[in-house]
């Protein structure tokens, strides 16, 4: 299939789905239909009024001067002005109700559109986010949706009207003078045939724009959450040229987008002002021979500007529909794109005792291999301390068994029963999780810290805080638990969002808890505070705790010591340094940097 075809076909498919959205609301939509045409049919009729009321006024003034008539009929102008003026009255009525039903549709149908994608993007597998900029994400959630909207609510009517302009005006004007109407339709197939090879051409230009700019608001998206790192580094003057090199492809993307299109609308003045030119002479000789009136040939006339309007209007609508349809076909990619695996409903899940299991999993991306038949039992209520060097599968290992990942082979067991046949809300309800990466929303820090518990009284927000070690830093604060955190939590430090989060996990009292380089950002006296209260929670449950600092682990039930996705070693702190093997290596070498330090 050629690579034109093959563009119009995937148009059409686009085109088709989006106007699936709005079958829903198909009889509102048949009733701005019919105000559409209401409204441009009263529009229509008004030129031929006023024609017939210039026929009026010069044949009775003709009359008059020639003494042939008794001059003016003023009573019949009035009576025909008041005509016109109800037809265009109604037209205005007819159009505001258009215009109000087309806004609630256009309306109804984004909100469908963003509640489908918010959906998905529940839906999508981790690797999804990891592997596509979140910048290009967001665009496609509000700058094509808007794009789409901003479509349903204008343009729809505006090419409705147009296509009932253009056949109530032909009809009108062939009850004037057919001679004249095939001069003005004759412009009709001579315009397609001239803006065809334009309209294709700009829809590629229109799908490369809406890609740059997807591009470039993922780049602002980094620069401006790692602003504080760009600058520590001095990499202010790289960021810049990314973000002119990227610019500079959205405005050549752009460019040739708006100016492909931009040349439809002059070729299509041009053509129809040869059509009016022609008209005029013609008109004006069948005007000499009496052939038609000259109230008839102003109507004429009158028409033919109104024909040739909605003729450019499709003509500029079809540019915005190709805009369209490139914003579309990126919103039903990110609609199309693999979901996690169904859910298997698991209906009322008991407590976890804490049993883990991994039985020979094997895990990997198309066919790179991660991990080869991996085996770990923990027993309920042990510690199990996870280390190795960066790219050893730790984080991988979590992400296995909160489900976020899906293992290629083998099975993960939690108490002895698989967790493929748990909900993922239900298996991750059993965790707690603390993050080397902390996540606070713009809240109050109380809100921040009921995450884990939505409906927390205020004292168990407080005994959290507390047992985090959190209450004191909060209390030196002007507004206390109420404090406001920012978007990004900027106005707190680091170390002060880990005791958050930690007492968020404290809240969320899971039956097994995972810490992810929990104590990485935070100073070495809040350390030891953050380790005695997470010493304390962890009694009785099962404890992932994955650290680079090795001597945040010597008391582990079992250490797991993993190289290239695999467990190498595992035993005590005791037993493993006994052996003298790779955790040993890794230990000693440690403590001499913290010796050196």
């Amino acid at each position: 299939m050629s690579q034109p075809n093959k563009n119009t076909n995937q148009s059409m498919a686009t085109l088709k789905r989006l106007l699936r959205y709005l079958a829903p609301r198909r009889t509102r939509l048949v009733v701005v239909l019919i105000a559409v045409m209401l409204s441009t049919l009263f529009a229509i009729l008004g030129p031929k009024v006023m024609g017939d009321t210039v026929t009026e006024v010069f044949e009775g003034a003709y009359a008059k001067l020639t003494g042939t008539g008794e001059g003016i009929d003023f009573v019949q102008v009035g009576k025909m002005l008041l005509l016109l003026a109800g037809l265009y009255v109604f037209s205005s009525l007819f159009t505001f109700i258009q215009q109000y039903l087309m806004a609630s549709v256009a309306q109804n149908t984004v909100y469908d559109l963003r509640a489908d994608i918010f959906k998905k993007l529940e839906k999508l597998p981790l690797n999804y986010y990891d592997s596509h900029s979140h910048g290009d994400t967001l665009s496609r959630v509000i700058n094509d949706i808007d794009t789409i909207g901003n479509t349903l609510q204008q343009s729809i009517t505006q090419f409705i009207r147009s296509m009932v302009m253009l056949v109530g005006i032909a009809i009108m004007m062939l009850t004037i003078s057919p001679l004249l109407t095939l001069i003005a339709v004759v412009s009709i197939p001579v315009s397609l045939f001239v803006i065809k090879p334009f309209l294709k051409k700009s829809q590629s230009h229109f799908t490369n724009q809406q890609h740059s700019l997807g591009k470039l608001n993922g780049h602002i998206e980094e620069m401006y959450t790692n602003h504080q790192i760009i600058k520590a580094f001095g990499q202010e003057a790289y960021a810049q040229e990314t973000f002119d090199d990227m610019n500079e492809e959205l405005y050549h993307a752009g460019r040739r987008a708006q100016f492909i299109s931009g040349i439809i609308n002059p070729v299509m003045t041009f053509i129809g002002n040869l059509s009016y030119v022609l008209i005029s002479i013609v008109g004006g000789l069948l005007v000499t021979q009496r052939a038609i009136s000259i109230g008839d040939i102003q109507a004429f006339i009158t028409y033919t500007k109104q024909f040739n309007q909605p003729i450019n209007q499709t003509a500029n609508i079809a540019n915005i529909i190709q805009a369209t349809i490139a914003a579309a076909r990126r919103v039903f990619n990110l609609l199309d794109e693999e979901e996690e695996v169904p859910e298997t409903a698991s209906g009322d899940v008991p407590p976890a005792e804490g049993a883990v299991t991994f039985n020979h999993v094997a895990f990997g991306y198309d066919d790179e291999w991660l991990m080869e038949d991996l085996n770990i039992d923990v027993k309920p209520g042990q510690t199990v301390a996870i280390v190795g060097p960066t790219g050893a599968g730790k984080t991988t290992l979590i992400n296995l068994l909160m489900r976020f990942y899906e293992v290629n082979a083998g099975s993960i067991e939690v108490d002895g029963k698989n967790i493929l046949s748990m909900s993922r809300h239900d298996l991750r309800a059993q965790f707690g999780m603390v993050l080397q990466d902390t996540w606070l929303f713009n809240g109050s820090i109380k809100d921040n810290i009921a995450y884990g518990k939505r409906d927390a009284s205020e004292t168990e927000v407080i005994e959290a805080a507390k047992s985090a070690r959190a209450d004191q830093f909060i209390r030196t604060l002007p507004d206390g638990y109420d404090t406001m955190l920012n978007q990004d939590a900027s106005n707190i430090s680091q170390g002060q969002k880990q005791l958050l989060t930690i007492a968020r996990a404290i809240l969320a009292d899971p039956s097994i808890m995972i810490l992810d380089e929990a104590t990485s950002s935070v100073d070495t006296r809040t350390e030891v505070f953050i380790q005695e209260a997470m010493n304390k929670m962890m009694e009785g449950r099962t404890s992932f705790v994955i650290a680079h600092r090795l001597s945040t682990i010597k008391n582990a039930d079992k250490i797991l010591v993993m190289n290239q996705g695999n467990v190498i070693e595992q035993g005590t702190h005791d037993e493993l340094m006994e052996q003298q093997g790779f955790y040993a290596d890794l230990y000693n070498s440690q403590f001499a940097e913290e010796q050196a330090g």
